[in-house]
């Protein structure tokens, strides 16, 4: 089947880089860092079934890049950057939860999505596997995975301070309102990086199914951290590999994510706790 989600490219093309190569892999590695710890606030933010839902509002966008021949991430990511920005205003100005905003604009662009995606195009749209790559989508990739990662590193104290109290946090001059904004675009950057890979389907799985594995076996937020990056890292890697066996990539990294929540589970009650 056709991968519409690919660019075409010729075989003496130098710009673009195949699947197996380096670039490939390590933008996968800093999309799946980002993504672990994006996750653990995701998580303590009680977004965990929001994750997956805010990934499918890219679908209009993949569907309309696709119609008119031009890079389906740009689609994607114009609609699921404003989508994130409508999710924000609503919140803030309805005072309604994000989850219940972010259920209501997730089942419309998914029906929008349907029907303007190319049926031919659907699977793709939605587990990922794309099979080239750009050098400068890297480049661009590359350095919206550091800022994500970059961002969650610096702001974590303050991530956490919004969360235990809105009140304390203004005291201590932070702009709760701006910062949920900052969040749900760093958020946002994290899925269209993974849809190369996941797609608007299994993407949110990655987001939270590697912090609720490390949130088992932390005993504070700075192993969270680490244990859920590195956790997301392995899983990414386990579907880098099965790409080399003819496997999907979105599945097989999802499976190895969620044998890793399992074995935490396991680990969780054997383990003296601390």
């Amino acid at each position: 089947m056709k991968n519409y989600l690919a660019q075409p490219a010729s075989s003496t093309d130098t710009s673009t880089i195949m699947a197996t190569d380096i670039y490939y892999i390590l933008l996968a590695l800093f999309m799946a860092a980002a993504a672990g710890l994006v996750g653990s606030f995701a998580l303590m933010r009680k977004m965990t079934l929001a994750s997956d839902a805010i990934s499918h509002i890219a679908l209009p966008g993949l569907g309309l890049a696709i119609l008119y021949g031009i890079n389906p991430f740009l689609g994607g990511a114009t609609t699921l950057l404003l989508g994130v920005v409508i999710i924000w205003k609503v919140e803030k100005l309805s005072g309604i939860n994000a989850d219940a905003v972010i259920g209501v604009i997730f089942a419309i662009a998914l029906a929008i999505g349907s029907l303007l995606t190319p049926e031919e195009a659907i699977v793709e749209a939605l587990f990922g596997g794309m099979e080239k790559l750009a050098a400068q989508e890297f480049i661009v990739g590359f350095l919206a995975a550091t800022l994500v990662i970059v961002f969650i590193i610096k702001m974590r104290h303050s991530l956490v301070l919004s969360l235990v109290s809105r009140d304390l946090a203004k005291t201590t001059g932070i702009n709760a309102d701006r910062l949920n904004f900052y969040f749900l675009v760093v958020f946002a950057i994290t899925i269209i990086l993974g849809l190369r890979y996941l797609g608007v389907l299994l993407m949110g799985s990655l987001i939270i199914i590697p912090a609720a594995a490390a949130r088992n076996l932390a005993q504070n937020l700075s192993t969270m951290l680490v244990y859920s990056s590195v956790i997301a890292c392995v899983s990414i890697s386990a579907g880098l590999i099965g790409v080399s066996a003819a496997l999907p990539i979105g599945p097989i990294t999802i499976g190895a994510a969620g044998f890793f929540f399992f074995l935490t589970l396991f680990l969780k009650k054997v383990l003296p706790s601390k």
